[in-house]
């Protein structure tokens, strides 16, 4: 980093994470996802083309040409603050960052070669200076996990899907792969939104921004409790009808429901994971190349396992009753039938099934218990 960006350190201190990996931070549920994403057919040979076809030149000569570049010279705030959220993420190439005419508050991290990240006027005139460096924050994580490349071909999926609508089969492959896309995509935001704190190291900047995001800039009117409580009744949701139709709603977006997203966050800066990385043990980057893709694989299918176990929503308890039944439903059927048919096979044969059955019962009987 240069003596510039020295001196344009905020005056509050913050935690540096030197060599800090993406995987410190990223959501299992993201890596899931990814990998399934990657796995559907057809996506290697769309991927492969689109490398090739896109055009991010274009692209970056767009944003040159009609909007404002951030830099020491225009929007000198938002350059020392995403200059020092590569700072504490460790990014050690600055990429380059737009503001663009949208009342619409947003921000994105683009791109294939290499991420440039753009923010929208209605996000900059709705966030105060804490809440936008968490957004900051949160773009240069998408460009430090890599996210930039799969965002950019969702985009441009998404516009592919429209223009060819009318064709009968060739839009369904497209859907396929934009659906997919939007999976992990939304996961990649709960990714995002942790390195967004990591930066920022301000919990209720994180938190405040999501609630303008959502409700405006009337923060007078809102209540982070009342907030959280809000994604606690979502995720409640009534019935097995209200399972379904948050399932279709979701479907059609790109980023996770900001209740949600604020409950996700709060949720890890409480969690020991976080800790850890506060106190600064994390994942290096020179550890990516020994990484398992099986442990990490095996660590998102935990976390799946986990979510169904302890989640309120009425569809995701009747999963895990049905797959908890499953199992005791095994477990009692083979325990009736090592009784059936292993007593032939003589004396410490037979006591051993006789062990093996009352086993069985007895735990048949702590689970109707």
């Amino acid at each position: 980093m240069t003596e510039n960006h020295q001196e344009n350190v905020p005056s509050r201190q913050r935690r540096r994470f030197t060599g800090i990996s993406s995987r410190a931070y990223e959501h299992p549920a993201d890596r899931s996802a990814l990998v399934a994403l990657r796995k559907l057919t057809g996506f290697d040979t769309v991927f492969k083309a689109l490398s090739g076809l896109l055009p991010e030149r274009s692209l970056r000569l767009l944003f040159l040409s009609d909007s404002v570049r951030v830099s020491d010279a225009q929007f000198s705030h938002l350059n020392d603050m995403l200059r020092d959220a590569c700072y504490i993420l460790d990014l050690e190439k600055v990429p380059p960052m737009y503001v663009t005419q949208d009342p619409k508050p947003n921000a994105m991290c683009i791109g294939l070669d290499e991420p440039i990240i753009v923010v929208t006027t209605g996000l900059v005139e709705l966030l105060d200076e804490e809440e936008m460096r968490a957004v900051v924050g949160h773009e240069v994580g998408h460009a430090l996990s890599g996210h930039a490349v799969y965002r950019t071909i969702l985009l441009f999926l998404t516009s592919l899907a429209v223009k060819i609508a009318w064709i009968p089969l060739g839009n369904v492959a497209i859907l396929a792969i934009v659906t997919a896309l939007r999976e992990w995509f939304r996961k990649s935001e709960l990714s995002a939104d942790r390195a967004g704190l990591l930066a920022g190291q301000d919990l209720q900047a994180s938190m405040r921004g999501l609630m303008k995001i959502a409700g405006g800039n009337h923060l007078h009117e809102m209540n982070v409790d009342a907030f959280l409580a809000q994604a606690d009744e979502y995720e409640k949701g009534g019935d097995l009808r209200d399972s379904v139709l948050k399932i279709l709603n979701v479907l059609p977006r790109t980023h996770p429901f900001t209740t949600v997203r604020a409950a996700e966050v709060k949720k890890w800066s409480e969690s020991r994971d976080y800790q850890r990385i506060m106190d600064g043990h994390y994942p290096r980057r020179t550890e990516d190349k020994d990484t398992s893709v099986t442990d990490s694989f095996r660590e998102s299918a935990g976390h799946y396992a986990e979510s169904v176990r302890t989640s309120k929503d009425p569809l995701m308890k009747l999963v895990g009753d049905i797959a908890g039944g499953a199992g005791d439903l095994a477990g009692d059927l083979g325990g009736k039938l090592r009784s059936r048919f292993g007593g032939g096979s003589g004396g410490s044969g037979a006591d051993a099934e006789g062990k093996d059955g009352d086993a069985g019962k007895g735990e048949a009987g702590r689970t109707e218990g």
